[in-house]
């Protein structure tokens, strides 16, 4: 059943090792840089039970309520309610944040896709998956995904160097599997369970490995040790950096000295061939959150810029617009490939709704390597002065108010405070050591950029282009076997044949159109 914010914050008042500045964090709550999200996770919890926003945050099955992000995808329905869930959330804390749970719980569903896969090393663990899974829905945990690791020397096998810079399995017992090494994971110090997994591993030849090992790790387990970057909250005032004072989420190297992972929490022990599956499927479903972030962080550059040029007059003027559509192209670039990858959905092994792969991947490598030149756009729109402009106390202090107040009143519409609010807000999502950070985050979050091409790449039908082309050269049968037509252009033609009194499927250009 759907937890309230109570409940969360009750279940990470535990006895956890969490370091931050050097120090032992002895109430995570009440830490100044982690308080800001743990409030805001417990907040997300309160809005699945608040009358306003249940209905499109949970959903009623057997009498009991549940949350909408955990439901295992089956239906289109499914996806535009996730979406519109992910939605709602964002609107009602009035910000981006991206490791709350809905965006990684869809990891745990490309394992229910491979349960084939898992079941060639030990059936047991693909009830393991469905386990956790129930576990998921009914119990509704804050839950995360480690994969990252201390890279080490990369052109070497993880046992060929220092044994534990993987995350590696030390040895076996009756009660379960001991594990040593480490884990980057953000959110993981206030989190209650991730899902633990090997990185983009140099597996070399080898059929089995201790390091191809993928688990749910309790994030309250005995030897576990999170030693977290310093946070953004705090160190400046809160109204010169509303964004960094209430969204940073703290990253944590997570420590596993020689933690017991019960049987039960295995998903994949050893076999290297369920560990690259996992990896090349792993964000089949994912994805969908975090670029549905990437549209919301969008709509705040264009807010943010649009403001601006209109505060100062500058809308009507023919470059400014060419701008502020470049934004708009974005944007919409994003939100085209979330649609169209739900309206062209696929079924996949093992039954669930994946948005369309190609799509959905492509619209990643859009929304995140274009993120940066977006930025720079809305800076330019925003001007110089959201690095240069005084902080709040200089606003308020009797001897400068006054000239600040005269310098950045705009209008009658537009008084100096409200000036200020801007630009501070934009300063801190295009500016601020808060929004570098949130850049390379956005860049590797998911996994690094190649990885990004690699999976469109993986998911896009060739057979299609190359088929039209060797109709089009009048090249030989036999240059390409088989053939066919591209993913998308496949999924709109069986759309346009579904429908009620169809003829013909109009030809892919034409459907493309439509």
């Amino acid at each position: 059943m759907i937890r309230t914010g109570r409940q969360y914050l009750d279940s990470i008042r535990d006895t956890r090792e969490v370091y931050i500045n050097g120090e032992r964090v002895r109430d995570l709550a009440k830490h100044p840089m982690f308080k800001p999200l743990i409030d805001i996770r417990a907040r997300i919890y309160d809005l699945q039970h608040e009358a306003a926003t249940r209905d499109m945050l949970a959903y009623q099955d057997g009498g009991e309520w549940h949350a909408v992000a955990n439901k295992l995808p089956r239906t289109q329905e499914d996806w535009w309610n996730k979406r519109r869930a992910t939605d709602t959330v964002l609107e009602a804390i009035g910000g981006v944040v991206t490791r709350v749970g809905d965006e990684t719980v869809g990891e745990m569903w490309s394992l229910f896709d491979g349960q084939d896969v898992l079941n060639e090393v030990d059936p047991q663990f693909s009830a393991n998956i469905r386990r956790h899974i129930g576990a998921v829905l009914h119990a509704d945990p804050f839950h995360v995904s480690a994969n990252t690791d201390p890279k080490g020397d990369r052109s070497k096998a993880p046992q060929d160097q220092d044994p534990d810079t993987l995350l590696h399995v030390i040895k076996e017992t009756d009660a379960g599997i001991v594990v040593r090494g480490a884990k980057y994971e953000t959110a993981a110090a206030y989190a209650n369970q991730a899902f633990t997994k090997p990185t983009n591993a140099n597996w070399g030849n080898q059929a089995l490995s201790d390091y191809a090992v993928g688990f749910i790790c309790d994030l309250s387990s005995p030897n576990l040790k999170f030693i977290c970057r310093t946070g953004f909250a705090g160190r400046a005032c809160a109204a010169d950096y509303p964004l960094a004072n209430r969204f940073d989420e703290v990253d944590a190297l997570v420590i596993f000295d020689d933690v017991l992972i019960p049987w039960e929490n295995v998903l994949f022990y050893r076999h290297t061939r369920a560990a690259s599956f996992i990896r090349a499927t792993l964000h089949r479903y994912s994805a969908f959150a975090f670029v549905q972030r990437n549209l919301k962080l969008a709509d705040m550059m264009i807010g943010a810029a649009l403001f601006n040029v209109r505060q100062t007059g500058l809308d009507r003027q023919q470059a400014v617009q060419e701008k502020l559509a470049q934004l708009a192209v974005y944007r919409e670039g994003i939100n085209a490939h979330l649609t169209a990858a739900v309206a062209l959905a696929e079924r996949s092994p093992a039954g669930l709704l994946m948005p369309n792969q190609s799509l959905l991947y492509s619209g990643r490598v859009l929304a995140c390597s274009q993120l940066h030149e977006m930025m720079h756009v809305a800076r330019e729109l925003c001007g110089g002065q959201i690095c240069i402009t005084p902080d709040k106390a200089s606003f308020e202090a009797p001897e400068t108010k006054p000239w600040l107040d005269k310098y950045y009143c705009v209008n009658d519409s537009w008084a100096a405070e409200d000036r200020r609010k801007l630009l501070a807000f934009a300063r801190d999502l295009l500016n601020s050591d808060y929004a570098g950070h949130r850049l390379t985050f956005q860049l590797f979050a998911q996994s690094p950029p190649f990885f990004h091409l690699n999976a469109v790449y993986r998911n896009f039908d060739w057979d299609g282009p190359l088929d039209f082309v060797r109709k089009a050269a009048d090249l030989s049968e036999r240059v390409m076997p088989g053939g066919g037509r591209a993913a998308g252009d496949r999924a709109i033609r069986q759309w346009f044949e579904s429908q009620p009194g169809a003829a013909a499927a109009p030809s892919t250009t034409a459907g493309a159109a439509a």
